[in-house]
């Protein structure tokens, strides 16, 4: 099921618009303004986003550029400034299409649909036509749709939460520092005292482990940090 976020401060074309991609079978996610955006944007993986650009605490330009700075993703943006320089600017900064309010929802679907071709056509890792799984136990990760399985049953993760599964699952003899870890998975140099890494790992193993207290799948190393069980 392909994700899409819906970025759009007011309240009816933004419940309107997921409806209907609900019912097309899409997998949705509403933000009503720019920082909720970018919260669910480092949680989530996505697969296209619609934005409207007049939104509050980040506006959607800033959110654009953001986005464009990390991913290649679709972008669609639906906006009420139909100026031909709002559209061209708009282009510019990243996005893959241009709609203007009103629109209608049929013509909506239709662009996502055909972006979303166009973009798992030239993304292959991104299509999962054949999905890679990855089995360790009872678990089980599927590298090109995002799910995690524990004994069969559905585990939603967040991108950072999978992707901490995922480098203990394709390194599974390694031991990971916390520092490793992190600039592993964040891709960021990492601060000495930070316990971003702890944070999270306690949430996955919340999420994948029958006892998070006497984890079986994520182990502590005492000294170093942690390890596939």
């Amino acid at each position: 099921m392909k994700k899409i976020l819906v970025v759009e401060d007011d309240l009816e074309i933004n419940q309107l618009v997921s409806r209907y991609l609900e019912k097309e079978g899409f997998d949705i996610h509403s933000a009503y303004d720019g920082q909720e955006a970018l919260s669910y944007l480092a949680d989530y993986e996505y697969q296209l986003v619609i934005l409207d650009m007049m939104l509050p605490k980040v506006e959607g330009q800033e959110l654009l550029r953001k986005i464009r700075d990390k991913q290649k993703i679709p972008v669609i943006i639906l906006s009420a400034k139909d100026r031909e320089m709002d559209k061209i600017l708009g282009l510019e900064l990243g996005a893959d299409d241009y709609m203007t309010k009103p629109f209608t929802i049929g013509e909506l679907i239709a662009r996502v649909k055909a972006q979303l071709r166009r973009y798992m056509e030239f993304n292959p890792d991104a299509a999962g036509a054949e999905d890679k799984v990855i089995v360790h136990g009872d678990l089980e990760l599927h590298i090109h749709t995002f799910e995690v399985k524990v004994a069969g049953l559905k585990r939603p993760l967040t991108a950072k939460e999978f992707a901490i599964l995922k480098l203990f699952l394709t390194n599974p003899t390694r031991v990971f520092t916390k520092s490793q870890i992190f600039e592993r998975v964040w891709q960021e140099e990492s601060i000495s005292d930070d316990n971003t890494v702890m944070v999270h790992i306690n949430r996955l193993r919340a999420k994948i482990e029958k006892d998070p207290s006497n984890p079986v799948h994520i182990q502590t190393v005492w000294g170093f940090g942690y390890k596939l069980g």
